[in-house]
């Protein structure tokens, strides 16, 4: 199994736009974050997690040129506006490509993108993207793309947000914590990732030191933070973590049951 960090920045993405600060500013390409997105490969299958508003690009730049599904983790902008980039792969493949999540979330994509869920036929001329909503039950387990996945339900302010453990890999993100019912699910992992917004504490998501204590008493081999700000640049973030944790950044590519260390492999 394989993982992409396609994106790994917050909903204003990095730099942040009219922002001079030494991350926005940086020339580490690691300090360049998109919004955030991963993709699965295993068995010469590929999972997209979420369509960030640079969906394209990121798929560009990884060099994927087929999908065999999709996972939601909730329907805030950051995490679904690339939705009409999926027209590249439901008009080459000449079907409709299914797209899996939490119930609500795909309610209110297909209110917020009518388009994409009807029946109606592309005008002559164009084309958009063919979408088949399937719903998961929080807890449950269902075969997607040839994979186990196990939707997971965590808080995220008022809303629910689904995390996905998928064999020896979760993908925790846009949490405010990680209750028991799903850290039941969490044990022996070889990969976790999760999100962790600020140094300091934040309503919606968790904190880096949040996500770091979390990461510890998961006990995952090998633990990546995404959903990033620019309150820190990789380095230094980088510095301040313990042995097993890690910061992602754009392109990271992880071997998921590799028994080496900690991987740096990019695009």
């Amino acid at each position: 199994m394989r993982l992409v960090f396609l994106g790994t920045g917050t909903s204003y993405g990095v730099p942040q736009i009219g922002c001079e600060c030494r991350t926005c500013t940086s020339t580490d390409p690691r300090d360049k974050r998109t919004r955030t997105a991963a993709l699965i490969e295993s068995a010469g299958r590929r999972l997209l997690i979420d369509t960030p508003p640079e969906l394209r690009l990121q798929l560009v730049a990884a060099g994927v040129a087929s999908l065999d599904a999709v996972l939601f983790t909730h329907a805030h902008a950051d995490h679904v506006h690339g939705i009409d980039d999926l027209r590249a792969f439901s008009a080459r493949q000449g079907s409709r490509l299914p797209v899996y999540g939490p119930a609500d979330a795909l309610s209110e994509l297909a209110l917020r993108f009518g388009y994409i869920f009807d029946a109606a036929p592309a005008q002559p001329g164009t084309s958009k993207p063919e979408l088949s909503a399937h719903p998961l039950e929080p807890g449950g387990e269902t075969e997607i793309a040839g994979m186990r996945v196990r939707a997971l339900s965590l808080p995220h302010g008022d809303h629910v947000v689904f995390g996905y453990r998928i064999g020896p890999l979760a993908y925790l993100t846009d949490a405010k914590e990680i209750p028991d019912a799903a850290r039941r699910h969490l044990g022996g992992l070889d990969v976790l990732v999760l999100n962790a917004l600020l140094p300091r504490p934040h309503p919606l998501h968790l904190s880096i030191p949040e996500a770091v204590a979390a990461a510890l008493q998961i006990g995952a081999r090998r633990t990546f933070l995404t959903h990033l700000t620019h309150a820190t640049s990789h380095a230094e973030l980088a510095a301040q973590l313990p042995r097993g944790v890690a910061p992602a950044y754009d392109g990271l590519v992880i071997d998921v049951g590799a028994e080496s260390g900690m991987p740096t492999t990019g695009w």
